[in-house]
């Protein structure tokens, strides 16, 4: 089974900045030149992560007042007292959304719902240039 692999840069604010990757996603299927199986989106990053939702202001605010409620800011986190940097959040929120999302395509596209995008959420404290790897996966 053939295997492509892609890589892709973004540039994002911090701070639960959340992008819309699909398109790039898309791209990355059409690139490989293969028509039918999965792609697998990977974040090698420890302060971020991949998802899917609908993505409009509603949804995207709900999500992120969700992960300040449940993983806030300024709580005591260890790592910060390990390393100094402040962004102990952004570890625990990585880890509970996920570095990783596989979606399936057929005939060349993703299979998406209607309303369903997949985004890119970086966490951390502060801006950053990010790797995404798209490795596709099919016939």
């Amino acid at each position: 089974m053939p295997v492509v692999t892609i890589t892709h840069s973004l540039s994002t604010r911090g701070h639960a900045d959340m992008i819309d990757i699909t398109e790039d996603a898309g791209r990355a299927v059409f690139q490989s030149g293969l028509s039918n199986g999965i792609l697998t989106i990977f974040c090698p990053s420890s302060t971020s992560g991949v998802t899917t939702i609908e993505y409009e202001p509603g949804a995207l605010k709900d999500l992120k007042r969700l992960m300040d409620e449940i993983i806030p800011a300024n709580r005591e986190y260890a790592h910060n007292a390990a390393w100094g940097d402040g962004n102990g959040h952004s570890h625990v929120r990585s880890a509970l959304l996920g570095t990783s999302l596989t979606v399936p395509f057929a005939n060349g596209h993703l299979i998406l719902g209607t309303w369903q995008q997949i985004i890119y959420v970086d966490f951390d404290n502060r801006p950053r240039r990010r790797e995404l790897v798209f490795q596709v996966m099919g016939e």
